[in-house]
């Protein structure tokens, strides 16, 4: 994917209060940074940043860190906290590809993974690089706690049934799977909705989404499935 250069953004990103550097030295202590006890939750490919500002503002009890790899993206989520009248005190941003996202977070240390409407990566030879394959699954395995989740959401059908077979594939357990979650009464509850699932949705394209966990082997009869 290419993305244009926003002239000044990585100075910008530099200077910026919000956004942790060095952050290959940061595993292990990410309470440090936050200065509390909190939960983790991060958000990988965060893109401009509204879902993890919507869930930041309205959960102050946990922290949330986006990961974007662009600067040119990640230079309009530092706007829009400018823009806020209230900052935000619990929500950090790192510019960084998330191959390296074992490096940067210690085991066990984040409690929860969001993964929206990710780069589908359509070529077979690139199915490692998508952020829901089982490659992706066992860097997963290492930085959550056991109770952990892994939450995904897409309008690309064809990604989201490669999902679910990678979450099998991986030996973790699929605890929900709906493949219209606006029409879902249970797991549309609470959803905040990214810049994308409300642009596609408003075009009428369904909403697919999983969660995944690593429980102890369950058969699949104890998946909630939702039609």
């Amino acid at each position: 994917m290419r993305l244009r250069n926003v002239k000044g953004s990585r100075e910008a990103i530099q200077e910026s209060i919000y956004v942790v550097h060095e952050e290959e030295t940061r595993a292990g202590s990410w309470h440090d940074i936050f200065g509390n006890d909190h939960p983790i939750h991060i958000e990988i490919g965060m893109g401009k940043g509204r879902f993890l500002m919507e869930l930041a503002a309205k959960n102050p009890d946990i922290n949330y860190v986006g990961i974007e790899k662009y600067s040119s993206v990640l230079i309009r989520a530092l706007e829009k906290m400018s823009e806020m009248e209230t900052p935000l005190a619990n929500i950090r941003f790192v510019r960084m590809d998330a191959e390296a996202i074992t490096k940067v977070f210690g085991a066990g240390e984040v409690d929860r993974i969001y993964l929206n409407f990710s780069d589908p990566w359509p070529k077979d030879r690139h199915a490692k690089r998508r952020l829901t394959s089982k490659e992706f699954f066992a860097r997963y395995n290492v930085i959550l706690k056991a109770d952990g989740r892994v939450e995904f959401k897409t309008d690309n059908r064809p990604l989201f049934d490669f999902s679910v077979e990678s979450v099998k594939e991986a030996g973790w357990k699929l605890d929900a799977v709906t493949y219209d979650l606006h029409h879902d009464a249970e797991l549309v509850q609470g959803n905040v909705m990214t810049e994308y699932e409300e642009k596609f949705s408003s075009m009428g394209n369904p909403i697919c989404k999983l969660i995944a966990m690593r429980e102890p082997k369950e058969t699949t009869e104890n998946v909630t499935v939702h039609p």
